[in-house]
């Protein structure tokens, strides 16, 4: 995070923010910095690749469904803006450690232990680390003395949008971050590594809940992709995994996909059209489409 916020000192804070007796290595700046940097960084993410997503890739076809809300992606959205200044604050003092130096995050290749390669493995055992660590926080989190505190207001979503990705509880929120930002705490990564790692996460975050449920055949086994994170959202138990199926299967959550067996919410809305209760088809008994599955955004 100190790349960008040196950049943001460079280009904006430093000559039309700060006044010149506050130095840029000063830890109060530094603090306020992070907190701008952090919110605005954050919600460009949420807003550029969900939007993205809502209108390229998710099939509008399901908010017909009837587990659809009325103004869902309003509410996803407010839900989101008001929950990520919150989960900020403590992302900020994770952040301050790793500008203040704390971390082992490098700037040159030179200093990676392996050199190239060390670079790429530590990008590899990011992704591992942190779908280890966040599949038992997750799971965790739907335990019964905690789901309904922290971790239910996400699963109001049944079927899910690309902007309900963010809409989190605040302490739902940090608290599956944080294995992103411990690793290099904990392992040696390089500093543009990160950024781009970081902002990998939040685009996969986006993508899982996007309702595109298409993978390559010989990854459906491995990826936990939308197809999976979708039953995870209507079947509640199962499916806890962030990439990958692999801690899924060792702890005994897995289940394959609906979608995937014919099972889905694209072939429930295709019954109930066949069945004449959607908007936009005939009936075939003469009798209107029945009114819970016509709601519109």
């Amino acid at each position: 995070m100190d790349i960008v916020l040196q950049y943001a000192d460079y280009y904006f804070f430093t000559p039309y923010v700060y006044p010149s007796s506050w130095p840029e290595d000063g830890a109060l700046r530094q603090i306020i910095s992070l907190l701008v940097v952090t919110n605005l960084g954050a919600a460009v993410i949420y807003f550029l690749f969900g939007t993205f997503s809502y209108y390229l890739i998710f099939d509008h076809t399901l908010k017909k469904h009837p587990q659809y809300l009325p103004n869902q992606v309003q509410r996803e959205i407010k839900y989101a803006m008001q929950s990520m200044p919150w989960i900020s604050i403590p992302t900020v003092a994770l952040f301050f450690a790793e500008v203040r130096g704390y971390s082992k995050l490098y700037d040159n290749i030179e200093d990676s232990p392996y050199g190239w390669f060390g670079v790429v493995l530590s990008m590899i055992s990011f992704l591992f680390f942190t779908d280890m660590c966040i599949y038992w926080i997750h799971r965790f989190l739907h335990h019964k003395l905690i789901y309904k505190h922290f971790h239910k207001p996400h699963h109001v979503w049944k079927i899910a949008t690309p902007f309900a990705s963010h809409a989190f509880h605040p302490v739902d929120g940090f608290l599956q971050s944080i294995p992103y930002h411990i690793y290099p705490f904990l392992f040696p990564l390089h500093k543009l590594v990160y950024l781009g790692l970081y902002v990998f996460v939040n685009i996969w975050t986006v993508s899982i809940h996007d309702g595109d449920y298409r993978v390559p055949k010989a990854l459906r086994e491995v990826v936990n992709g939308s197809a999976h994170h979708t039953d995870h959202h209507l079947f509640f138990d199962y499916n806890y995994g962030q990439y990958f199926t692999l801690w899924d299967r060792i702890g005994g959550s897995y289940k394959n996909p609906s979608s995937f067996e014919g099972k889905g919410p694209h072939d429930y809305l295709r019954s109930l059209q066949a069945q004449g209760k959607l908007c936009g088809s005939s009936s075939t008994n003469g009798h209107a489409p029945n009114d819970k599955t016509c709601k519109e955004e």
